[in-house]
């Protein structure tokens, strides 16, 4: 069965980006796959400093974090934009993640993985330009990124009391990302 590791880059309870994975993670196992959905909160890291790495070696959320990524071939991720980028939670777990222990080729924990990437945002364009950062960060440590993607903008007027999303439109581009993701999993996995 095809596996996929699901998170979103933010911390924050009620975020966002956490509603509207929940959704492409249901596209994704209407299609077949078998999702685990993490909170990147349950995985606290200290910033990636190589002094503190050379001291302590590699923090153990980060090896737990890195452990679930070996296990799964593909990556449903969700990011908020901070500044125009994806977040600092997001680029520091990635960071640990790519630091190589004994016996590892470099960035093996990345290589041959496939990735759906989405993002929300209360502002019009939804987390676009956070998205770019982010898809050309994953190509070039050897993540392929599926060509479509989800930025939802005004996230906040589509969120209903419960904290889900009502909007059909939304809903249905959301879920067509994890099927996508577990579509091109399953041809890769063919060939």
């Amino acid at each position: 069965m095809l596996k996929i590791l699901a998170f979103a880059g933010s911390a924050r309870k009620n975020s966002f980006n956490k509603a509207i994975l929940k959704i492409a993670v249901q596209g994704a196992i209407d299609a077949g796959a078998k999702v685990t959905v993490i909170d990147l909160a349950d995985f606290p890291l200290p910033l990636m400093d190589e002094d503190l790495e050379a001291k302590s070696g590699v923090p153990a959320n980060a090896q737990k974090f890195k452990q679930l990524m070996m296990e799964h071939e593909g990556l449903l991720i969700a990011s908020p934009e901070h500044n125009s980028a994806y977040s600092a939670l997001l680029k520091n777990t990635i960071d640990w993640a790519s630091r190589r222990e004994e016996g590892e080729k470099p960035l093996e924990v990345f290589k041959g993985k496939v990735a759906g990437i989405m993002a929300a945002s209360p502002g019009a364009l939804g987390g676009l330009r956070g998205l770019v950062s982010l898809r050309m960060l994953l190509e070039n440590i050897g993540v392929m990124v599926l060509p479509n993607q989800k930025a939802v903008s005004k996230v906040a007027a589509l969120i209903n009391e419960q904290g889900g999303i009502d909007d059909e439109q939304t809903i249905a581009g959301l879920k067509r990302i994890g099927k996508e993701l577990a579509e091109t999993m399953a041809k890769l996995n063919r060939q």
